[in-house]
């Protein structure tokens, strides 16, 4: 019994595709990178900046995945943060979840 339930938690697995996502991995491959790093700014802030920033705002994670999703210019200077609507909501809630953690 124990081998039949070992094969078919394996088996579920190869059929259910590779495992999650980061999400440092998730912040790799939406491109958010090329502008952010997580302990100096680039482009725009590090993502230490930001998670110091909102520390303490109950409301951080909701804004910020808001930018994330439309975009946006002047909280961190002029130059503008594209949109990033093709990232899946639920990614971009696990990034901001994590920025705000650093």
């Amino acid at each position: 019994m124990k081998l039949s339930l070992v094969a078919l938690v394996a088996g579920a697995l190869v059929a259910g595709g590779a495992a999650a996502a980061t999400p440092q991995e998730m912040l790799t491959k939406s491109g958010c990178m090329a502008c952010h790093q997580v302990d100096k700014k680039i482009v725009g802030p590090s993502y230490k900046e930001v998670a110091k920033k909102y520390k303490g705002d109950a409301g951080a994670a909701a804004k910020l995945a808001a930018k994330v999703k439309k975009g946006g210019s002047g909280v961190w200077g002029q130059v503008p943060m594209p949109p990033n609507a093709a990232v899946k909501d639920e990614d971009v809630k696990a990034m901001v979840q994590y920025v705000l953690t650093l």
